[in-house]
This record gives structure tokens, C-alpha cells and sequence, in this order.
């Protein structure tokens, strides 16, 4: 762990079982984990699954209008309740032996259960419900959990990034609608995409040097991705393009964005968010939340001429074993945004990420090889070099940016360099020192005060007609109402 702390990677933990079993009972039982954005669910009944690690959620909107997230396991002989994996339901029936059960998780029915059980005397059906999620709330509609009963909010635990999230999710009053997601699998470590999203410039004249040339993008040579900024505050961080010089409105339109888009940012982007953009020069692309939450922001040419359109697509690492990983891509795009620009805006996601964009093709074809590479008993001999940035006494190469010249919270630098990565993986290392979570059984159906809690909201808000819970909401428990 010291290694890492350095900056000395231990090639190994890329492909390496025991650390995967340890990160499953830390690192995933501990950390907020993106599941589903509200969009996918935006009337009474409707219904996503969704997995975290082995565990399978039925993230649903119930007939009041909360958001519920309940363990997909049947409480009678562990049957999955839900087998689609969206859809639209008021109630959810077992295949097994017929227990079914609203879409707020409680049971509604149970078949002979006087003659079976001697009714509410063997089984008190009332109060029992579908095992929710430890935690739940949601920031902008996306909707996080958490297996730690006792966890930080999901405001602390975001904390400073939600100044760069905002970016992303919300663009106007009317918040973001999401389409998919493309699901895929690869044979790489989840964290590789992690790190890459995070603040990876240095691989695009490289390996990406192809996209460039052909003339997707406006900027002529990859080299340009350095004079970009890599900041990092909180639990994430991410990379920035440097625009040439203007206003905001100019700068948001040389990416793309229309004027009525534009005016619509500025009524809900604090003026220090626009300063980032108008002032520094800065315009947001890939980012990366701990552990496996990463987002691409760019504006590629989807027809002939010099016009861009601007996407965002939403990404989970989803692990599956040490070496390879499930990716589900999101293509998100603000809700008020013209029709014919979210069509353009789709294409270009489409051109350049999911599982067939031209970016993806050239980042697996790497992952893929680093994870085999990992595997060997010679990788347990090499610390891999990610000091970029440092000198060797510790000194950055390049000096932080002053607040005068970066508007955003944290730390940023402009010039390549791994301070992300480093940041990424230290975070990763102190989750791996922190104790195994351990939580004790849960009964059902008896009068033991250790049973399942019916779900109410704790002190959390909603804004129905947004789509978006209020961002200081902690809700523990299960529903978001």
C-alpha cells in the first residue's frame, strides 16, 4: 500500500483473485454505488434491475411515487421475484411457490397461508417486505446505494465533486433523461477504466491518434489534449479541454451548444461553474467517481462541414471477476434540449463511445492486454511507474493552479500527468485497509426486532416534477419519497 502511495504501482493487482475477494468486502461493500437515474423510471410502476457484484436490485418507482430499491431474492426460498430487466409493474409474483409482492416491496399475497402456516400465528405477513437496499438517496436524479447500513451521506461522500457533477447532470432546470444502457463484458480489470477516465490525456495522441486524424475532431492534433487542465476534488476527478478564447455563450457554442441550451445552463450553473468555462477556458470531458462511475463529455463532427454536436455518456465498471469487468454505457442528454439536437447528440455518442464507438475499440484493445499481462508470476516482481507529474523528491512538475485561474474546488494542473490515477488508487488502497463490513442475518416473517423495517423516508425530499431529490437528502432505508 505504500508502494501505491507513491505512486508504484504493483502490476499484479490488476489481475489478482485475493485482492478481488478483498475489494468485494470492502471497497463495494463500503462506497456509493450509481445504479439507475430517475428518468428510467418516471412512472408508478416502472421498474429497472440492476446488479451490484452478485446482488441483484429492483430499483422501481412505487404507486406513490418513491423511489425503492429492494434485493430481487424471493423471502421464502430465495427465488429472483423480478426476472426482466425493466419493465413496468404494479405488483411482482414469484415463480417458485407464488409469493407476490407490490412495487414498494411489501407482501400482497400468499398462497394457503392459514392452511400452510396458521396464518399471522406462523407467518405475520404484515410489516414483511423484499429486503431493501442498506442505503438509498440520490443527487440530479441519479440514484446511488450503499451496503453499509451506517455509511456517510451521499452529500458528504460527493462532496466537492458535485460542483463537477452538475456539468453532467444538470443542464437546465428539467434535468437529464438517459437512454440504455448498452451493456457489454470485457476481459480487463474494472479499474483500468476507472483510472483512464479519470485523468488519462496522455494515452489520446497514442492511442487515439486515428479518431484525430480522420477528422472527427475540430482540434488538429491530440497533442492539444495537454493544455487541458486534470483537477480533482473529493472522491473524483477529471480532465478539460483548453477553448480558445471568448465568452461563455461563444465557448459552449464552439462545443455545439445552442443558444437556448446555453441560457438554460446558466440559470442553474453557479456563476463560479460558468467562471470555469468563460473565465478559465476550462470545458469539462472525462471524469471518474470512486469506485467504478465515470462520465465522457465531447463534441465530435457527426456530418460534413466544421459543426460539432456535444454528448455525455454515463458509465459504470461493473467487476465481474479480477479480470474482466461488465460496462454499461449511458447516453444522458439534458431533457429540455431540442429533438433534433438529442438525435445529433445520440449519433455522436454512438460514433465514439458504446459498444461499438471508435474510442472504445481503441481502449479495450489495451485493457484487455494490460489484464492479461497481469496475470504472470513476473508481474508480481515490477512496480509499474505512475509518478507522471513528479519529479523524484515529490515536487509537481507543473504548479497547481491558483484559484484565479481554476474557479473549481480541489486541486488542478494543466500538463500531462497521473495526479488522478494516484488519487484514484490511494482512495482504493485506504478502502482496502478499512475492516471486512459484517452485518448479521435478517428474519422474516416472526416477531424478531432485527427483521425487515417497513421502508419509510427519513428526512429526505423530492421534486417529482424535476425528477430530482433535493441534494442534501440522506434517505436510509430504501425509498426516496
Amino acid at each position: 500500500m505504500e508502494d501505491i502511495r507513491r505512486g508504484m504501482i504493483p502490476a499484479h493487482i490488476y489481475n489478482d483473485k485475493e485482492i478481488f475477494e478483498r475489494e468485494k468486502a470492502t471497497v463495494f461493500s463500503r462506497s456509493w454505488l450509481f445504479v439507475a437515474h430517475e428518468s428510467e423510471v418516471p412512472q408508478a410502476g416502472d421498474y429497472v434491475v440492476r446488479r451490484v457484484l452478485e446482488d441483484s436490485f429492483i430499483i422501481s418507482r412505487d404507486s406513490k411515487g418513491g423511489i425503492r430499491a429492494m434485493f430481487n431474492m424471493c423471502l421464502h426460498r430465495g427465488m429472483q421475484v423480478c426476472r426482466a430487466e425493466m419493465g413496468n409493474a404494479s405488483n411482482f409474483r414469484c415463480p417458485y411457490h407464488g409469493w407476490s409482492y407490490r412495487n414498494d416491496g411489501r407482501i400482497i399475497g400468499l398462497p394457503f397461508h392459514e392452511e400452510a402456516y396458521g396464518g399471522e400465528e406462523g407467518f405475520k405477513k404484515k410489516g414483511q417486505t423484499l429486503l431493501p437496499a442498506p442505503n438509498l438517496d440520490s443527487y440530479n436524479g441519479m440514484i446511488f446505494i450503499n451496503m453499509d447500513p451506517n455509511a456517510e451521506s451521499l452529500s458528504d461522500y460527493l462532496g466537492d465533486f458535485k460542483f463537477y457533477l452538475d456539468y453532467y447532470t444538470k443542464q437546465s432546470e428539467s434535468g437529464l433523461e438517459v437512454r440504455g444502457p448498452q451493456r457489454w463484458r470485457v476481459k480487463a480489470n474494472w479499474k483500468i477504466g476507472a483510472e483512464n477516465f479519470a485523468g488519462d490525456m496522455y494515452h489520446t495522441p497514442q492511442t487515439h491518434t486515428s479518431v484525430v486524424e480522420i477528422g472527427l475532431f475540430r482540434e488538429p492534433k491530440a497533442e492539444k489534449r495537454k493544455d487541458g487542465a486534470t483537477y480533482w476534488a473529493g472522491p473524483g476527478g477529471g480532465t478539460t479541454y483548453k477553448l480558445p478564447d471568448g465568452t461563455f455563450d461563444e465557448r459552449m457554442q464552439y462545443v455545439g451548444y445552442t443558444a437556448e441550451m446555453t441560457d438554460r445552463a446558466k440559470d442553474v450553473w453557479s456563476d463560479e461553474q460558468q467562471r470555469v468555462i468563460g473565465a478559465d477556458g476550462f470545458m469539462i470531458s472525462a471524469a471518474s467517481v470512486f469506485p467504478n462511475l465515470s462520465f465522457v463529455h465531447n463534441w465530435p463532427k457527426v456530418e460534413d462541414g466544421d459543426d460539432v454536436l456535444p454528448f455525455i455518456s454515463i458509465r459504470l465498471w461493473q467487476p465481474i471477476s479480477e479480470n474482466e469487468t461488465e460496462v454499461l454505457s449511458f447516453f444522458a442528454v439534458d431533457r429540455s434540449a431540442p429533438e433534433e439536437f438529442k438525435k445529433k447528440s445520440y449519433k455522436a455518442y454512438l460514433m465514439c463511445f458504446g459498444s461499438t464507438g471508435m474510442f472504445e475499440q481503441d481502449d479495450v484493445e489495451n485493457w484487455v492486454s494490460l489484464t492479461n499481462t497481469s496475470a504472470g508470476s513476473m508481474a508480481r516482481r515490477l512496480l509499474l511507474n505512475s509518478r507522471m507529474g513528479l519529479l523524484e523528491d515529490g515536487t509537481r512538475v507543473s504548479e497547481e493552479l491558483t484559484a484565479d485561474e481554476f474557479h473549481g474546488p480541489g486541486t488542478a494542473q494543466v500538463g500531462y500527468n497521473e495526479a488522478n490515477q494516484r488519487k484514484l488508487l490511494e482512495m482504493w488502497a485506504d478502502y482496502l485497509e478499512k475492516p471486512a463490513l459484517e452485518v448479521g442475518p435478517t428474519s422474516v416473517g416472526t416477531d424478531n426486532p432485527d427483521g425487515i423495517r417497513p421502508m419509510t423516508p427519513t428526512n429526505g425530499s423530492c421534486d417529482h416534477a424535476a425528477g430530482t431529490h433535493s441534494k442534501d437528502a440522506t434517505v436510509n432505508g430504501a425509498v426516496l419519497a
